[in-house]
């Protein structure tokens, strides 16, 4: 008598379950750094156009704005959703202004730490740029 039963024995489902579950292992980490690195990518450039706009303003008003609403620009919302915005303004000779982009404390870039960008184009942590 032939035996033409179908189907999977429970050895090879296990066997399938065991390798899928080693891939995730490796891939989650990689995925999650790929969007940290991403998130942080979005802020630069964020940081970037906060810094032509300030210089626009600096022009226009002959002072540096302390608000992003100052400037008209509010933060994308893939920004603001993981990032603080705020800038430090001096009103000493020649005015100065420094960006900086803190991650929240319960968002997943809270490891990352801060970004910024001064009024003389000087970017921080050099590292992250």
């Amino acid at each position: 008598m032939q035996r033409t039963d179908r189907g999977f024995t429970l050895i090879e489902l296990m066997i399938g379950v065991a390798v899928v579950a080693i891939l995730m292992a490796v891939a989650l980490p990689s995925y999650q750094g790929a969007m940290v690195k991403n998130r942080r990518a979005a802020a630069q450039a964020y940081l970037s156009d906060v810094a032509q706009r300030q210089q626009q303003h600096l022009t226009d008003a002959r002072s540096f704005a302390s608000t992003t609403s100052e400037l008209g620009a509010a933060p994308p919302a893939d920004v603001a959703r993981f990032y603080e915005i705020t800038f430090s303004v001096s009103a000493s000779l020649p005015p100065a202004y420094t960006a900086t982009a803190t991650p929240l404390g319960d968002s997943s870039q809270a490891s990352d730490g801060p970004i910024g960008i001064t009024s003389n184009g000087t970017k921080f942590p050099s590292g992250k740029w």
